[in-house]
């Protein structure tokens, strides 16, 4: 198509055939198989990055962080429905713009991937952390339990969950969906409890300013809460399971996104009603940036001068805030659901990204030592070490914030690339079968690409300079290496995508 190289979608749709599942979930179902990816990580670690940058007004981010989601799911489902084989946006982008686009989405999704399952264990981290020191009456020292942009040096307890994940991979240990669906369960009714406990208490004097920072903080803060939604595509993926697509797709999309957006509005308000949120600012009336030295060092001074902390300084926003209300215990039980259930997802992240690994190895576009399999374990080891180093690394050394924000633009690139795939191939092949269709493709797909491109101008400076170099490294990469290895360009196609990777169980839908 526009580059060129594509990989043929009758040989994909060739191999998913073989694989063909059973319909049997309804729109109950698959609404609660999105909540169930959805809610997570980013409602635990993020809130507090979301009140520096947003004050009360982080409100209306996870509104618009949602509808971005909404629109650029049902673009997603068309490509799911349609190309039901795993390998994510990768694989649909190969089969419908070319080899260099599919590249470079599978590039941006190991930043979705290994610096999400970073952001996840410095998270992880700081519940953990503050469930210890509070429970036990212990003083941990900074030093050895943030990283250098947190006023410390190695956040230690961050390396060591994203070490234990990796060597569970390495051996081949992966959840059953029992133990994930009580996962959910913890995660949904700490949520549930923390709303319950919080909104009595809201003084809505706390909402005033509402938006201290101005619209431009409401956009930046739900560049970085678009973290919290992630996880929908577990719902888009679910299409060839799914009794009549058509009418229970945007039901399941819609609706688990919609009840996942109410459930953090509560929280948010809770947080803001009842602790207050507004961000700290620096001597020129701007407020400091997320996870940087100099806002660690106003938190200190901060708290040294008031007696008290604020809630953006928190690394445990909503176990903090219980505690300030008076239900010191609870918040110690909110923290040990978030040590218990946020593993989960660091796991599911890694297993992800190991993935998409493998696929583009065996496409030819890495080397082929990134798909060689263990010969006891049957998992693909050498991939899975090397992810695990990165993802230990990120965590020692970052907040997670930036880790949150890298993560985004990878992701938000990704999903703005299959909205595109569709009306592309609405054009290129209008009469293939599609299960499911997004509904007014015109006005949705649109949308998602702009809401995408929106988000995506919203983060950092330096994020999106980050992104532009990661993305330039890509291309170096696929010139210096991967154009000529590929498959494709060789002319060798029968590369089945389901026996590619049929040693590796599929993943439990996971979360963000």
């Amino acid at each position: 198509m526009i580059f060129g190289r594509v990989k043929p979608l009758d040989a994909i749709l060739a191999t998913a055939e073989k694989k063909s599942l059973h319909r049997s979930l309804g729109a109950f179902q698959l609404t609660m198989l999105g909540i169930g990816a959805v809610i997570g990580t980013g409602i635990f670690v993020l809130t507090a990055e979301a009140a520096q940058k947003a004050g009360p007004g982080m409100m209306l981010s996870f509104v618009i962080a949602g509808v971005v989601c909404a629109v650029a799911a049902l673009c997603y489902a068309e490509m799911a429905a349609m190309v039901p084989v795993s390998g994510s946006a990768y694989t649909y982008s190969y089969a419908v713009m070319g080899e260099l686009i599919a590249w470079m989405v599978g590039w941006a999704l190991i930043l979705e991937y290994a610096v999400a399952a970073g952001a996840v264990s410095v998270g992880w981290s700081g519940y953990v952390v503050g469930l210890i020191e509070n429970a036990f009456a212990l003083d941990i020292p900074d030093a050895l339990v943030r990283g250098p942009y947190d006023g410390g040096i190695i956040n230690l307890p961050a390396m060591l969950i994203a070490g234990l994940v990796t060597w569970l991979l390495v051996i081949g240990t992966k959840e059953s969906a029992f133990v994930n669906s009580v996962l959910v369960l913890v995660k949904v009714s700490a949520l549930s409890l923390f709303i319950i406990l919080a909104i009595p208490v809201m003084n809505m004097q706390n909402f005033e300013p509402f938006s201290p920072l101005g619209f431009a903080g409401v956009s930046a803060a739900a560049a970085s809460i678009f973290f919290a939604y992630v996880g929908f595509d577990a719902v888009s993926t679910a299409a060839e399971e799914t009794k009549n697509p058509q009418r229970n797709m945007p039901i399941g999309l819609i609706g688990s996104l919609a009840i996942c957006t109410i459930f953090y509005l509560l929280v948010a308000a809770g947080v803001i009603g009842s602790v207050g949120a507004q961000p700290i600012l620096g001597p020129d009336g701007a407020a400091l940036p997320p996870g940087s030295t100099e806002l660690t060092k106003a938190c200190v001074e901060t708290a040294a001068a008031t007696g008290k902390e604020a809630v953006v300084c928190s690394k445990e926003a909503l176990a903090w805030t219980l505690r300030e209300i008076g239900w010191p215990q609870i918040g110690n039980l909110i923290g040990l659901a978030a040590g218990l259930a946020l593993p989960s997802v660091i796991l599911m992240m890694m297993f992800g990204q190991t993935r998409i690994f493998f696929v583009m190895s065996r496409d030819g576009l890495l080397p082929a030592v990134f798909s060689k399999v263990h010969p006891k374990f049957h998992t693909p080891h050498v991939i899975t070490i090397l992810t695990g180093v990165f993802v230990a690394l990120f965590a020692a050394f970052f907040p997670v914030g930036k880790l949150a924000d890298i993560s985004n633009s990878g992701t938000l690139f990704a999903f703005a690339a299959v909205s595109i795939a569709v009306l592309v191939l609405r054009r290129t092949d209008p009469d293939r079968k599609r299960p499911f269709r997004t509904p007014l493709i015109i006005i949705t797909a649109p949308i998602a690409i702009l809401g995408c491109a929106y988000l995506f101008y919203s983060l950092g400076h330096d994020t999106k300079m980050m992104f532009v170099g990661w993305a330039a490294l890509g291309l170096l990469v696929y010139f210096g290496y991967s154009r000529r290895k590929s498959h494709v360009g060789r002319g060798i196609v029968e590369t089945p995508e389901h026996e590619a990777y049929q040693e590796l169980d599929p993943p439990v839908p996971g979360t963000h």
